[in-house]
């Protein structure tokens, strides 16, 4: 995103009192799109893909001689959603970046700890599961007009709970359960997906994912609303 040179504003009516004169610059405003589309369907998709792996582990649909062959499948989910992570932050979406790259660490960690099976494994990651909640109730808090991503992050919050319990505890039930919630995870993400992938195709909204705020107005609003505050934007402010 540039400016034009060359356009002096004007100062002819004087500041206002009491604050420094900012002049307007939207008629100076030029805007370069970058060709990225969204990368958000292929985290998703990632999402429920994974989640159907280590579900199916958890469920004793899998044997547990499975553990090395399911940490194989698992470990793509790591580099996907780091490449959907860079492709978010190159789009100007940091909540949407922040999420996907910590997912993608949560499933590199998986995958290298069930696949060596590391002595301790199991309460490594039930640690690790409860620190992944912690972040996931932070992130809940400043995602909710943001629907898509409010809606996977809300529904894996209760599977790092039984995840995270589980690893501590070593108790069949809470296993079984995060297995279910696993397969709730996938139902939730692969809808996500499908829902942004009909509306990027089609340019409108198909599937109902309940977007609202910001959010909603960055779909649904005119030029003239995203050029609101234009000049705090990060790239365009001199510091981050």
């Amino acid at each position: 995103m540039t400016t034009s040179a060359g356009t002096e504003p004007d100062h002819s009516t004087g500041p206002l009192p009491g604050r420094r004169f900012e002049a307007d610059l939207r008629s100076m405003t030029r805007i370069n799109l970058r060709p990225i589309a969204s990368p958000m369907p292929l985290g998703f998709f990632t999402v429920a893909i994974a989640s159907v792996m280590t579900a199916c582990l958890q469920l004793d649909v899998f044997e547990a001689a499975d553990r090395e062959a399911v940490a194989l499948c698992v470990l793509p989910a790591f580099f996907l959603q780091l490449l959907v992570s860079f492709l978010a932050f190159g789009a100007r979406d940091v909540i949407a970046a922040t999420l996907m790259g910590t997912f993608a660490s949560s499933w590199l960690a998986y995958a290298l700890v069930l696949g060596t099976g590391s002595a301790g494994g199991t309460r490594v990651l039930g640690v690790f599961n409860l620190a992944l909640l912690c972040f996931g109730a932070l992130m809940a808090a400043v995602t909710r007009p943001k629907r898509a991503l409010w809606f996977v992050i809300v529904a894996s919050l209760p599977r790092w709970a039984a995840t995270g319990l589980s690893g501590l505890t070593e108790a069949d039930w809470l296993r079984y359960t995060s297995g279910g919630l696993g397969i709730l995870v996938a139902i939730v993400a692969a809808y996500t997906a499908f829902a942004l992938l009909l509306e990027d195709v089609r340019s409108e909204e198909v599937l109902p994912i309940g977007r609202s705020g910001p959010a909603h107005t960055a779909v649904e609003g005119d030029l003239s609303v995203q050029l609101r505050n234009l000049e705090r934007q990060a790239g365009v402010r001199r510091t981050l």
